[in-house]
């Protein structure tokens, strides 16, 4: 199997889950951080071929080619604000019912479903109810 970034270049368009877009500045192809991405917010990051951070606690890929990247049309999305917070029992209950929704790092509200596991039983233990709530019928969202 061949790194993502095997073939990386000076100069590619990239876009990066938490910095968003930018391009490579660096390939330092006999390096284990084989990438230095600086991105349009002055951010300068190390990457590994395989596209995973080289701070934080990463590790599965976070930065793609720009043209991988499908951007979706965000004006759908239910951005909104949380009524109240739920209880943990009532977390446990819609989840068990198919009908919890969670809020993703970027603010918008997904089917709990959806979401990778671990990032719902990480909320869940730092009883991080705030981001959770009841599924909203898609005519008043």
């Amino acid at each position: 199997m061949s790194a993502y970034f095997k073939k990386a270049k000076k100069g590619n368009k990239v876009y990066g889950l938490i910095f968003g877009k930018g391009k490579i500045v660096n390939v330092f192809p006999d390096s284990y951080y084989s990438l230095m991405v600086l991105f349009d917010n002055g951010y300068e990051v190390p990457y590994t071929d395989e596209g995973i951070a080289g701070w934080g606690n990463f590790k599965k890929q976070t930065l793609f080619y720009k043209k991988d990247i499908d951007l979706i049309d965000l004006t759908n999305e239910d951005f909104s604000p949380l009524d109240a917070p739920l209880a943990p029992e009532m977390i446990i209950k819609l989840r068990e019912e198919a009908e919890l929704q969670v809020r993703l790092p970027s603010g918008i509200w997904k089917s709990e479903k959806k979401c990778e596991p671990a990032y719902t039983e990480e909320l869940l233990k730092k009883c991080k109810y705030h981001l959770f709530r009841p599924k909203k019928d898609k005519n008043h969202s």
